[in-house]
């Protein structure tokens, strides 16, 4: 088994839910006593958080690239950034680490790909839904991406760093994201990518008809077939 390196604290709750799931696949696919082999950088989320926020991506690599190293050393073979967010970055950490990064996109992708999806919503931060560094990776895979409209996006984005980055679920924004994931659906969505580490935590697939696609499962999923290969 190879030893998995953890990059968290964005937010801890999400990190949580890696660890869980990680050492859950391991158990289900080893049996017995057996858990994951990993090492975790947890970081401070609000320097990451203010450095979002104006805009400086350099600072936020460099916290990024520090975590890595930290993992690295400590024996990691491979990398999980436990954040949809940071890949924006993701490109930025190469040469500064000599283990792979394992991409969140490409965990999704290969998810989209095995149920035969071409037509996806995508719910997330701001940065994810807007900017194209997670977008482009779904394009280029011949899957079509859909977001919701600017000011539903706005709504979206203050519900995950007002409220889920601080563990508050609202009942008003569970519907409201209800009704997003249903006006997706209108629009041609054959699924709706939770592309934020948090949303899990307020939209379940008990809760709409739509399938949901939830970038952590598919990510630590990936993340342990790797280990055991």
């Amino acid at each position: 088994m190879k030893t998995i390196g953890l990059i968290g604290g964005i937010t801890w709750e999400s990190t949580v839910e890696y660890y869980k799931i990680i050492n859950k696949e391991i158990q289900k696919s080893l049996g017995g006593y057996h858990s994951a082999k990993l090492v975790l950088a947890s970081v401070d989320f609000a320097e990451i958080e203010k450095a979002q926020h104006n805009n400086d991506w350099e600072k936020v690599a460099s916290l990024i690239v520090q975590a890595c190293q930290q993992v690295e050393r400590a024996g990691a073979e491979h990398i999980i950034i436990c954040s949809n967010t940071i890949h924006k970055i993701s490109d930025q950490l190469v040469g500064f680490i000599t283990i792979p990064l394992v991409h969140i996109a490409d965990a999704t992708i290969n998810a989209l790909k095995e149920k035969g999806l071409k037509n996806v919503g995508l719910l997330g931060t701001k940065f994810t839904m807007e900017e194209d560094f997670f977008k482009d990776k779904f394009t280029s895979s011949g899957i079509n991406v859909m977001v919701p409209n600017g000011e539903n996006r706005s709504v979206v984005n203050d519900i995950i760093f007002q409220e889920l980055c601080f563990g508050i679920i609202k009942d008003s924004s569970k519907e409201f994201l209800r009704r997003i994931i249903d006006d997706l659906k209108h629009n041609g969505a054959e699924a709706v990518i939770l592309g934020c580490t948090e949303l899990a935590f307020i939209v379940q697939q008990k809760d709409v008809e739509l399938l949901l696609i939830d970038t952590v499962k598919e990510h630590a999923k990936l993340a342990v077939k790797l280990s055991l290969q």
